[in-house]
């Protein structure tokens, strides 16, 4: 904000009205005294006394007249210390309302830090550093060495600059620091601080990175499995049935591990690109899951498990069909694969009342398998988390399912609770609203 501070003037009352009601009370009182002393013997002391209560009445009437008033503005709504006015002044209410800190800072000399004074910091600023309205040094609030070096250069070099600052506590955030140079007067050194939250914007980027970090060691190691068996076949093996069997094999299931891994990255690609659309077509929830279960039975037979549905009536959402089928598949693959101990998963549909009073729809996929430690239930739906890489590459498993289950639930205005304690088997419930003016039926 390019803001030229004016000093304003202490208000005064109009010149040349002397009369105030001051000076007329004095003039009343004179004309009285005269009165009343011009029946007595000595008519001059009379006069005289007339015309000094008049001198005093017009003096004080003219000193209260010249006498500075103080500013009709609450304290309030003043800057700290009084350093600021003018245009600075009447846009101070503008800078209260902003969200971004906002902080003013006067400096006398370069070589002076505690000569860097606040004087003035905006709401969001004195929130930010638990600092009060009044003028005071600046390290006070701010002594990240980078952000007072910018500052430096706005208030002795005139150069605007930027910088980043740190601020700990319980959540770390990150801030962009921007100092520019104000115009002061009578030679006085001001300089415009402004800071900018980036915490989610470093924290998204963080996070692109690493998704693309670990998409990439995920994509090479099983490109570089391929290659390898590749040059083999190609040489000393080339003439060996028995090992080309062998390595063929390894290498079709290593590029069904690659072919899974970028179906799924196109997946939540498309499913981020559509996170804005919310799905409103009404869609059956049991039929869907029958249909999941049923393309699953082969898996569930070579693993021993028994897949129970308990559902009585149609449960109908407002939906994407096919993203709806990949939740159940990944829900209940998961439980084949990893809770197969138990030899028994259960998935049970019911209806209730959201936190915010809307009818839903509760579907849970439980197993009886060895179950997952606390530490890591909250991670599950990170991209590419695992609680066992090793046990999730050998069941073919890339990472990204419950973190597609996550994307795919947030664009339906859904949620996903996560239950499970070691040894007791764990329950996935997912929860969605149910379609409004649908009536609910029995199923076959």
């Amino acid at each position: 904000m390019a803001v030229e501070p004016v000093e304003a003037p202490p208000r005064r009352t109009p010149v040349g009205v002397a009369w105030t009601p001051l000076a007329v009370a004095a003039a009343a009182l004179a004309a009285l005294i005269a009165l009343v002393a011009g029946r007595t013997a000595d008519p001059v002391a009379a006069i005289v006394a007339a015309a000094m209560v008049l001198a005093v009445g017009v003096g004080l009437s003219l000193w209260v007249r010249d006498r500075p008033q103080a500013s009709a503005e609450p304290l309030s709504a003043r800057p700290a210390g009084g350093a600021l006015s003018g245009a600075l002044v009447a846009s101070y209410a503008v800078l209260e309302a902003l969200e971004d800190p906002v902080l003013v800072v006067s400096g006398e000399e370069p070589d002076d830090i505690a000569g860097r004074r606040l004087i003035y910091a905006n709401a969001a600023a004195r929130e930010l550093f638990r600092t009060s309205r009044e003028a005071g040094p600046l390290v006070t609030a701010v002594r990240d060495p980078k952000v007072l070096d910018t500052v430096d250069e706005a208030l002795f070099g005139g150069v605007s600059g930027e910088a980043s600052y740190a601020a700990g506590g319980v959540q770390d955030r990150v801030w962009k620091a921007r100092a520019r140079p104000l115009k002061g007067v009578g030679g006085q050194r001001l300089a415009l601080l402004t800071l900018r939250d980036e915490t989610e914007l470093r924290r998204s980027e963080r996070t692109r990175a690493d998704f693309l970090a670990n998409a990439s060691h995920e994509l090479r190691t099983p490109l570089a499995s391929l290659t390898g068996f590749i040059e083999t076949l190609r040489g000393h093996a080339r003439d060996d049935v028995v090992a080309r069997d062998r390595f063929l094999a390894i290498m079709h299931d290593q590029a069904d591990r690659m072919a899974r891994l970028i179906d799924d990255l196109l997946s939540l690609s498309r499913i981020e690109l559509n996170a804005h659309r919310r799905p409103d077509t009404p869609v059956d929830l049991v039929p869907i899951v029958r249909q999941v279960a049923d393309g699953l039975q082969t898996l569930a037979r070579d693993r021993g498990v028994t897949v129970h549905i308990d559902a009585a009536n149609a449960i109908r959402v407002p939906g994407d069909r096919d993203e709806l089928v990949r939740v159940f598949e990944n829900l209940v693959e998961n439980a084949l694969k990893y809770g197969a101990a138990g030899k028994r998963v259960d998935i049970g549909f019911s209806e209730g009342e959201s936190p915010e009073g809307e009818q839903e729809a509760r579907i849970s996929v439980r197993d009886y398998g060895p179950g997952i430690a606390p530490e890591h239930v909250p991670r599950l739906t990170e991209r590419f988390y695992r609680v066992d890489v090793r046990e999730s590459r050998a069941q073919g498993g890339t990472g990204l399912g419950l973190a597609l289950v996550k994307h795919i639930l947030n664009r339906h205005h859904g949620r996903l609770l996560i239950e499970s304690m070691p040894g007791a088997g764990a329950t996935f419930t997912i929860y969605l609203p149910l379609a409004v003016g649908v009536t609910t039926e029995k199923t076959a």
